[in-house]
């Protein structure tokens, strides 16, 4: 469960009394902290039950009509319409199931979703359920992206370490990426699977034309995490953020550390890194780096591998980077 200290909104988005300057393009715009408050406690009423099994017993349960038997997952109503409005009861479901369609990706969230992005979004028809579920979708495969999951997909309900008795206490993935055990237990924890350790694309066999071509590409991207790490306005695109990046290709590898505004890149690399790059042609990060292309966009067309789902945040801060290093030169 969630420590009782925490507060619905989190300290970090109360800002101080008073006022800012923040410069954009070269004009100045005075920015003033102020506050609205909507505070409000909402029951779940006559479907606690649901919500309460998901919280306390990492059960999923669906309404089951007296008379004909369907079963309605999640419950949301209390009495069949199709039965002259016969009563319905609490049955619990199986964990497993299949997507009815192919699930959008969110990989830009509004702020109240951004810690999940990215993620997908589908209907699950869990086995012994007549209704689908809405439910969040993750890999354990790097970042989710097209193809993973799709239609007809066999998925998995995972269920969240600290649980609240909402929705987003379960998500699903795919059952091709657990053992057996895993798939079998009842009330599986995010906790009980490994997303450290997702099979990288293979680079390990390169070619003399690889070798070159990771060279030169490599020459090129020093100079430029050189020309943001002497940028201001790119610096500022990191401030406060921190990671070691292990950046592989087919020909050589190296680091990429970010450090509170500072950026460098080191051919030894990292033993420790945060997560992993694998950009098998090492001229798609090159591109990317250098504005001709978005890296997300790299990463989303599987032309990038990421080892860390969560770590989109730090190739769009990779992008705005190369971004600020263009608009600089406009100014």
């Amino acid at each position: 469960m969630r420590k009782l200290s925490e507060k619905v909104i989190p300290d970090i988005y109360n800002p101080n009394v008073g006022s800012e300057v923040e410069t954009v393009d070269g004009q100045a715009y005075l920015v003033a902290n102020d506050a609205m408050y909507t505070f409000y406690k909402r029951t779940k009423g006559e479907f606690s039950p649901f919500f309460l099994a998901l919280r306390d017993e990492k059960k999923v349960l669906g309404c089951k009509c007296q008379e004909c038997g369907l079963v309605r997952v999640p419950p949301f109503l209390t009495h069949c319409p199709d039965c002259n409005f016969a009563p319905t009861e609490f049955v619990e479901v199986e964990q497993v199931g299949v997507m009815i369609s192919t699930p959008p990706i969110t990989y830009f969230a509004t702020s109240l979703f951004a810690d999940m992005a990215p993620y997908g979004r589908g209907r699950v028809l869990l086995n012994g359920a007549d209704t689908a579920l809405s439910v969040n979708l993750y890999t354990t495969s790097g970042i989710l992206v097209p193809g993973i999951i799709k239609k007809d997909t066999e998925v998995k309900i995972v269920f969240r370490d600290e649980r609240i008795g909402e929705v987003s206490d379960i998500f699903c993935v795919p059952t091709s990426e657990l053992t057996p055990a895993q798939v079998a237990k009842k009330g599986l924890l995010e906790s009980e699977i490994d997303w450290e350790h997702p099979q990288e694309p293979d680079v390990s066999q390169a070619s003399i034309e690889d070798k070159a071509v990771f060279k030169k590409a490599l020459t090129e991207i020093k100079s430029i995490i050189s020309e943001m790490n002497g940028n201001a306005r790119a610096r500022k695109d990191i401030t406060g953020w921190k990671r070691d990046i292990l950046v592989k290709s087919c020909g050589g590898q190296f680091g990429i550390f970010i450090n509170d505004g500072d950026i460098t890149l080191k051919d030894k690399g990292t033993d420790s890194p945060d997560f992993v790059i694998v950009s098998q042609d090492l001229r798609a990060l090159l591109d990317g780096l250098a504005y001709r292309g978005a890296i997300t966009d790299m990463v989303i067309t599987k032309k990038i591998w990421i080892s860390k789902n969560l770590e989109f945040v730090t190739i769009f801060k990779l992008d705005r980077m190369a971004r600020s290093i263009a608009k600089s030169k406009k100014t």
